[in-house]
């Protein structure tokens, strides 16, 4: 084999091309003998015709005309023949090297084909891959299960089930078979878009192909089955599939996680505590994910001191905590309102060698803005960027946000000055905040150039932003201004809600406009939206100023009779 490798190298081309050249010259030479050896034969024979004829009839044969052409007419025919048989042969020939030029070429192009439709899918360029398998199957050339896997992932990426489902079809029919990752993909996605009962569908259907279900298979569709709360269908599935499992320690503990998790989300504290037990008395080993739920579920039904008893325990057992797990529990520090405890949890976290991640920051950041601990929470900012950890424009807006509401005007905007100089970019929230600090501080037409910024960037702005607007037109008593503002709001596809309307409302009536501001009133009450007591209260308050309670009267039965109406029980 390495000696026909090193001659190939040598010589330009294979061993069995120089092979097949070698035995079409051979060929090529035998008919030329053979085809000389004819000649003399038919010229021999047909001299002996001729010179009996002419001994015969004729003593002047072959020293006239027609003697001289009957010879060459029959040298010529026979020389046709001849000539065509040879074309016929070295057609055939190069047929035979083509063939073969072919086959070593689509070797050689073949791994190059697969990995280049590989490489298109993992880069998102489904159409180029797609198009490259399609002209290879046209060709008789069929890529490997490894490489239509990833064209069936790239399709169900792309929401595209039906066609990754059609190319699985394919499969089933002229190969390559598909294997139990192809399944896992497909089921998986479906049970994404809530098509459990196709994912089950599927998995039905892997039996008959020959394909045995994997624990990921099993992982996948306990899961889906959960999500929709079908807690008993989900172990019974996983009862089923451990029947014939080799792996079953590793299944048990990854599908019962799962499980638990789905019991604590349902509030089946009772039912998740009984499986936990379960997997402890069949000795199987928990590792940090299923102590992560457990700590999760109790921290969600908000009894800590149990959550705190199981983070104590995984470290007798000798297991650390990771960032997921004290994630958990400074998030739940944080909703108890317990900011102290949550940053000195962030810093036992730290000490431990454990980095805090975005989500650490981002919760604890949330927590300290909430508290309006507003320099604690910029210090914290500063810390994830000496971290190298660039902040997303939520965390930015939390402090921006904090900033107006405790009317900072100047932080803001300085603040949004150093969001820009780090390469993060405003967004609509962004913007809202900073049109919020301009109202509290009564700069009503900084507000309004903040919108107007707004669009020239290419942001729309939203309901939030004209309801801030509208509000502080109304508070200038520009109710004429509002109206067009709430028009504008309409035209950009925007529908106006409660809070929009009772803004009008109270802009109605601090301009003594109460015939607008009734008229208002009665369109709430016919939208449905009137399921607060604000609109009402602005009207009752305004009527009895106006030393008119009857009508004051009025409006507070119609409001009674409206959420009666929406509310009978």
């Amino acid at each position: 084999m390495a000696e026909a490798v090193i001659f190939f190298v040598a010589n330009g081309e294979p061993p069995f091309l120089t092979f097949f050249n070698r035995t079409f010259l051979s060929i090529k030479r035998h008919v030329a003998h053979m085809i000389l050896r004819e000649v003399d034969t038919a010229v021999e024979k047909k001299c002996e015709v001729s010179a009996g004829d002419c001994s015969s009839n004729d003593k002047s044969f072959g020293t006239d005309e027609n003697g001289r052409h009957a010879i060459f007419n029959a040298l010529d025919t026979m020389l046709k023949d001849s000539l065509e048989r040879l074309k016929m042969m070295r057609e055939n020939l190069s047929l035979v090297k083509m063939g073969l030029t072919m086959g070593y070429a689509c070797e050689s192009k073949y791994a190059e084909h697969t990995a280049t439709i590989r490489r298109l899918c993992l880069d998102g360029k489904l159409g180029a891959a797609v198009w490259l398998w399609e002209k290879m199957v046209q060709k008789g050339v069929v890529p490997d299960v490894f490489t239509h896997n990833h064209i069936v992932n790239g399709l169900c990426k792309f929401g595209l089930l039906e066609k990754a489902d059609w190319v699985v079809s394919e499969m089933l029919e002229f190969g390559p078979r598909p294997n139990c990752a192809t399944y896992n993909t497909l089921i998986k996605d479906y049970c994404a878009v809530n098509g459990v009962d196709k994912a089950l569908y599927l998995f039905s259907t892997m039996a008959n192909a020959g394909i045995l279900p994997n624990r990921v298979t099993c992982n996948i569709l306990v899961h889906a089955l959960c999500e929709k709360g079908l807690l008993k269908e989900a172990k019974r599935m996983l009862e089923e599939i451990l029947k014939d499992d080799d792996e079953k320690d590793i299944t048990d503990l990854v599908t019962s996680t799962i499980i638990m998790d789905s019991c604590f989300k349902n509030g089946a504290i009772i039912q998740a505590l009984s499986l936990w037990n379960q997997m402890l008395q069949n000795c199987t080993k928990v590792d940090v994910v299923a102590y992560n739920v457990l700590i999760k579920g109790f921290c969600k039904s908000l009894q800590m001191d149990l959550a705190y008893g199981y983070a104590c325990e995984m470290f007798k057992k000798g297991l650390l905590p990771d960032a997921f797990t004290y994630n958990i529990l400074i998030g739940a520090l944080c909703k108890e309102g317990k900011i102290s405890e949550a940053c000195y949890t962030l810093g036992v976290m730290s000490n431990m060698g454990i980095m805090p991640d975005r989500i650490t920051y981002q919760i604890v950041i949330r927590g300290l803005c909430f508290d309006r601990e507003i320099d604690r929470a910029k210090n914290l900012l500063w810390c994830m960027l000496n971290n190298l950890m660039m902040p997303k424009p939520l965390i930015w807006n939390l402090i921006i946000d904090l900033y107006g509401r405790c009317n900072d005007l100047s932080n803001a905007f300085f603040t949004r000055d150093q969001m820009l100089a780090f390469g993060v970019h405003p967004n609509v929230f962004t913007y809202n905040a900073l049109i919020l600090t301009q109202v509290k501080t009564e700069n009503f037409y900084g507000a309004c150039s903040l919108k107007e910024e707004m669009i020239s960037k290419g942001l729309c702005p939203d309901v939030v932003t004209y309801n801030l607007l509208i509000g502080a037109a109304c508070n200038l008593g520009r109710p004429d201004f509002a109206l067009q503002l709430h028009n504008e709001m309409v035209q950009m596809g925007y529908e106006p809600d409660l809070i929009t309307y009772t803004e009008l409302v109270r802009g109605f009536c601090i301009r003594g406009k109460m015939k607008e501001a009734e008229e208002l009133y009665a369109k709430i009450l016919k939208s449905g939206l009137l399921n607060d007591h604000v609109p009402v209260q602005i009207l009752f308050n305004k009527y009895c100023k106006l030393e008119e309670p009857v009508r004051a009267f009025n409006f507070y039965q119609d409001w009674l009779e409206s959420k009666r109406v929406s509310h009978p029980y």
